[in-house]
Order: C-alpha cells, then sequence, then structure tokens
C-alpha cells in the first residue's frame, strides 16, 4: 500500500478532500500532517511515498527542503481538457536570476518528457516587445526575456518563443511550458488563473529532490487538493 501524507493548516477543505481522493484510492494511505516540522520528516520519510504540503504555510517547509537541496523549484501543473502546462517561477522569492529561470525551464521540460509531453515553451516579459524603453523595470524584463530565450534555444531542442506579455496568446498557442518574468508575477498569474477563475491546478511539481513532493496553495478548494493528491499518487506509482 503507498503512503501519502499531507499537511493541514487551518483551510479544512484539505479534510473533505482527503476523504473524497479515500473514496476513489481505497489502497492509498493517508497521513495527516499538523506542523511544519513533521512534514518536512515526511518529505525525507522513505516509508512514505509522496507529500503534498496542503494547507500548512510554505515559507519554513521551503526553508527547510532547500537547506538539504539547495537546487529547489517548483512550477504549477494546470491541465483541463482545453489546456495543459507547467507555469514557473510562483514563489515570490523565486526566479530572480536568467540563470534560475533557464534551470527551472530545463526542469519543466525534462518532466514533461518523463511523463511522455513534447514540451512547447513560452518566455514571458512585463512588458511587449515594443515596449523596451518605457521604464528602466520594464526594459529589464524585456532584456532579461530574450537572453533566457536565446539561452533555451542555444542548450536545449524544445521549441521556445518569446511572447513577452502576451501570456493569453502563449496559452491559445498550447505552450505547456510557461516561464514567467519573476515568481512574484508568476505568484500573480496563479491566483488570478487558479484561484480567482477556478482553472484547475493539480498543485506544484517540485524539482531538485529525489521526493514526491506536491506544494499547495493554503487557499486551495477541496477540488484543488483532491487533484494534489491524485498527482501525488499518480507521481509515486512512476516512481
Amino acid at each position: 500500500m503507498k503512503r501519502i501524507a499531507i499537511g493541514v493548516g487551518e483551510n479544512e477543505n484539505i479534510i473533505q478532500a482527503c476523504h473524497i481522493f479515500k473514496e476513489k484510492h481505497p489502497d492509498t494511505d493517508i497521513k495527516l500532517i499538523y506542523n511544519d516540522a513533521d512534514l518536512v520528516k515526511a518529505v525525507l520519510d522513505k516509508n512514505i511515498d509522496g507529500v503534498v504540503r496542503g494547507s500548512l504555510p510554505a515559507s519554513n517547509i521551503m526553508k527547510e527542503l532547500k537547506e538539504r537541496y539547495p537546487n529547489l523549484s517548483r512550477a504549477t501543473y494546470v491541465n483541463d481538457k482545453e489546456f495543459e502546462f507547467l507555469l514557473t517561477p510562483v514563489g515570490i522569492d523565486e526566479g530572480t536570476t536568467v540563470e534560475e529561470k533557464f534551470k527551472m525551464a530545463m526542469n519543466c521540460v525534462d518532466f514533461l518528457k518523463k511523463v511522455g509531453k513534447t514540451p512547447k515553451i513560452a518566455v514571458l516579459a512585463e512588458g511587449r516587445e515594443d515596449d523596451f524603453g518605457r521604464g528602466k523595470e520594464v526594459s529589464n524584463s524585456i532584456k532579461e526575456s530574450r537572453k533566457l530565450t536565446k539561452l533555451i534555444q542555444e542548450n536545449c531542442d524544445a521549441e521556445v518563443k518569446n511572447y513577452y506579455i502576451l501570456i493569453e496568446k502563449a496559452i491559445n498557442e498550447k505552450s505547456n511550458v510557461i516561464i514567467a518574468p519573476n515568481g512574484r508575477v508568476g505568484n500573480i498569474i496563479f491566483r488570478s488563473l487558479v484561484l480567482l477563475n477556478s482553472w484547475p491546478s493539480y498543485g506544484a511539481v517540485t524539482f531538485g529532490i529525489d521526493r514526491t513532493y506536491i506544494d499547495t496553495s493554503r487557499d486551495q478548494s477541496i477540488e484543488g487538493y483532491v487533484r494534489s493528491l491524485i498527482l501525488a499518487n499518480d507521481l509515486a506509482e512512476d516512481e
């Protein structure tokens, strides 16, 4: 029997999600975790096949995990009949350099190939291509997006295109890896699409770690937590 651990914080949607998941997956054992330290222990526990953060706060957990796995990064997995993509960076302190975003993009490419998908990468910036010069931050973001696109093209055989600020075009053209300008922007995109507009997220896949760990929002719905449990369970089967 597989064992999946999940963190229980103030959002009690977790409890209902676990009941729904167990009805569909009775052969998977669910372990409830009620504090940060125990959740980190669960991630490192070889007897637990997968861990979902649930509704526990992220900051302390990610800090502890990054001390053990310094190359840790996350990508939110959104999947519906009409669209499917990984969105990264999504942590507010992540994706601060071109090099860091490049590594995240490569992690996404490797993950999609592992699950039998063909990567199609969209790089985003904080303005259109012709917005260059409209402020230092906008210009720097556009320059970084160009540098990142070129870096991916030179080091990866996956299709990549710089969409600048046109995220709607990137999604409509079926890009399945979306690289936000930085983690703050990525977090806002996630909240706008998933928490406000109810796009189906399975949580964030965590890279740079030899364990199955799905990061989730503290504000997720019951259905969202069920999807995260399903993803952790499916990835645990593939290990």
